[in-house]
């Protein structure tokens, strides 16, 4: 895959995902600086689910990382105030709802229709992880699309569920992957640089 500039670079990732968050942020600045030298590569955000089975009710991800990392952990992740500050994103673990994500990635589908997925992706993520929103709410959902400016489209159930079940086997648990024209190149927590280079070349140095 290396020494050819890839026509097609997609972040599979989910909302939840705090890896998913920094990479999407890292790779949207890479991918307006490469337009701007020129570059012509296509940005795609593909959906994955890490707990398809989550409730859409949602419940304080301190709770869950409580439940199944055991209480110290949960306390530690929900005071961390470091991650992502690097990026100039705040993440506030102690707000979190921790949600099923279907939704908010129909959602992310309907804004693709209208060439407004990264803009959707990024109200998303930033409502998730600082707002304190629970993204599975029609309610919030329709007020987050308001603010980003995408209109209603008709119903993308179908296409999305085709999609996730095609992501099922790219996708990380434990984090998001990036491909090049459909090549898996990186995964779980990508560098800026990285992400240029995969976009120059379609692979890292």
């Amino acid at each position: 895959m290396s020494g050819r500039a890839p026509h097609r670079i997609a972040l599979v990732h989910d909302f939840v995902c705090a890896r998913s968050y920094l990479a999407f942020t890292r790779l949207r600045r890479a991918h307006a600086l490469h337009r701007a030298e020129g570059g012509t590569a296509r940005l795609v955000l593909r959906p994955y689910q890490i707990r398809p089975d989550a409730p859409a009710e949602g419940e304080p991800l301190f709770d869950v990382h409580r439940r199944e990392r055991g209480e110290a952990v949960a306390r530690a992740i929900r005071a961390d105030r470091t991650l992502g500050a690097a990026d100039g994103l705040d993440l506030r673990f102690d707000r979190a709802v921790f949600t099923n994500t279907r939704a908010a990635h129909h959602l992310t589908a309907q804004a693709a229709a209208q060439h407004r997925a990264p803009e959707m992706a990024a109200r998303l993520f930033r409502a998730y992880f600082t707002d304190g929103l629970n993204i599975a709410d029609p309610h919030v959902l329709a007020g987050l699309a308001a603010e980003a400016g995408v209109r209603p489209e008709p119903d993308l159930g179908g296409h999305l569920t085709a999609e996730l079940a095609r992501t099922r086997h790219l996708g990380s648990p434990t984090g998001p992957v990036l491909l090049a024209d459909g090549h898996p190149v990186l995964s779980e927590e990508p560098t800026e640089e990285e992400l240029r280079d995969c976009l120059r070349s379609g692979a890292p140095r």
